[in-house]
């Protein structure tokens, strides 16, 4: 493992974009009258917030299987793959991060990126793909990660519309379910979720090496956000959440979107928790509560000190599961 930051400074990062996060969106705290929109009123500033702090931004190195990496730090969690057909990675971070991610990449491999597949169409996972496809990276994603992307998009919990992206920015080969690649001797198998974390959402298995990068259907140890704007809802979160477990071996490698690499037991986890919390808000909004109600019954109090701690916390996260329940 190559580390080029020290997990203190990774933290602080984390509690510095968290803040800007939710520097806004805090009024949760002190008052009930809110609704997902509400609770993310003013998140344009932060989606700039986001993008400032990658100037800045560390990034750690870590080495899982054979010629397999991943990149923490910017954005998404990146996963890279090397060798004699050149760089592959799995989501391309923010661009305010283009040094630092090529220096971390020349630590690995000095072979260019040949290769670019985006996870989703979230700007936290494709802020890189204009640069990336300057070096020579072509881009594969599902057809709405391009959909999404070749459009004004409004994310209307943010109160942003993010423009469409250069044209260098656009996935060149996209799939509707299914999409199969070989690169540098490695298969992988690209599988759209149906509706999830968006409308967009994939995995990337590396059969060979029994990794499997799940993105943001995984958040591990995060509250997830679910973009009701762009496709995305709490039961096909749920059910995204049972695929993974089930794709799951006990020795497989999984990459979340965010958060620390983990492992079958830590899906079985994260399903639980959202099963429970899914639950306890359609109960309290099948007795007529309203949101305001069902967020002063605190249904997520169980859970809050594992998975409240970074962009969601509990009364957002409650807010989001009753918009969809």
């Amino acid at each position: 493992m190559n580390t080029e930051i020290e997990s203190s400074e990774y933290q602080a990062t984390a509690r510095l974009t968290r803040r800007a996060f939710l520097s806004l969106a805090g009024a949760a705290g002190a008052t009930f009258s809110l609704s997902p929109r509400r609770l993310f009123a003013e998140e344009s500033l932060s989606v700039t917030a986001f993008r400032n702090s990658a100037a800045s931004a560390r990034i750690t190195v870590t080495k899982l299987r054979g010629n397999i990496s991943v990149l923490e730090g910017s954005g998404g969690n990146i996963a890279v793959l090397t060798g004699r057909d050149g760089t592959l990675l799995v989501d391309s971070g923010l661009a305010g991060s283009r040094q630092q991610i090529t220096e971390a990449l020349a630590s690995i491999s000095a072979k260019p990126v040949t290769h670019l597949i985006d996870t989703h169409w979230h700007f936290d996972h494709t802020d890189g793909n204009d640069w990336l496809h300057s070096e020579g990276a072509v881009i594969t994603a599902h057809e709405n990660t391009r959909k999404h992307l070749s459009v004004a998009t409004r994310m209307e919990a943010w109160k942003f519309t993010f423009p469409p992206a250069p044209v260098g920015a656009l996935p060149t080969t996209v799939f509707e379910e299914e999409h199969r690649m070989s690169v540098n001797g490695t298969t992988l198998v690209l599988k759209h979720y149906p509706p999830a974390h968006t409308d967009s959402d994939i995995s990337v298995e590396f059969t060979d090496a029994d990794i499997l990068h799940v993105a943001d259907t995984w958040l591990n140890g995060h509250y997830p956000f679910i973009d009701y704007s762009t496709g995305g809802n709490i039961d096909g979160t749920i059910h995204a959440a049972e695929t993974n477990v089930n794709r799951a071996g006990e020795k497989t490698i999984v990459i979340p979107g965010h958060g620390e690499i983990g492992n079958k037991a830590g899906l079985i986890e994260y399903r639980d928790m959202l099963v429970a919390v899914r639950e306890k808000v359609a109960a309290l909004k099948e007795k007529g509560m309203s949101l305001d109600e069902v967020i002063s019954a605190a249904p997520t109090a169980a859970h809050d000190a594992k998975w409240g701690t970074w962009l969601i916390d509990g009364k957002t996260f409650t807010a989001l599961v009753y918009a969809g329940v």
